[in-house]
C-alpha cells in the first residue's frame, strides 16, 4: 500500500465514520444529506469490489451471493462495466 493509498483510504474511512454519525442525527437535513453521502461511497466501494471479484475469476452467482442478491440483479447493474471473459482464451 502506498503512502498516498493509505492517507486516501485512512481520510476515507474518517469520512465515512463522519458521515455514518451524521445519519444519526436529529436534524432531518444533516441527516438525509448523509444518508445521500452514505449511498454515494457505498456505490462506488460497490463497483470497486465487484472490479475486483470480476479480475480475480468470480462469478457472476459468486458476487450475488457475497452481496446476497441475485445473479441477476447483480448482472443487470454491473455486467456492462466487467462484460464476460472469452471463454476460448483458456
Amino acid at each position: 500500500m502506498t503512502t498516498r493509498y493509505a492517507s486516501t483510504y485512512i481520510d476515507t474511512m474518517s469520512d465515512a465514520t463522519k458521515l455514518a454519525a451524521a445519519a444519526g442525527s436529529t436534524d432531518p437535513g444533516t441527516g438525509l444529506r448523509a444518508v445521500l453521502a452514505l449511498r454515494r461511497l457505498l456505490e462506488t466501494l460497490e463497483v470497486l469490489q465487484v472490479g475486483n471479484a470480476r479480475r480475480a475469476g468470480w462469478s457472476w452467482q459468486d458476487i450475488a451471493d457475497a452481496l446476497e442478491v441475485s445473479r441477476q440483479a447483480v448482472h443487470k447493474k454491473h455486467a456492462a462495466r466487467w462484460p464476460e471473459p472469452d471463454r476460448r482464451e483458456k
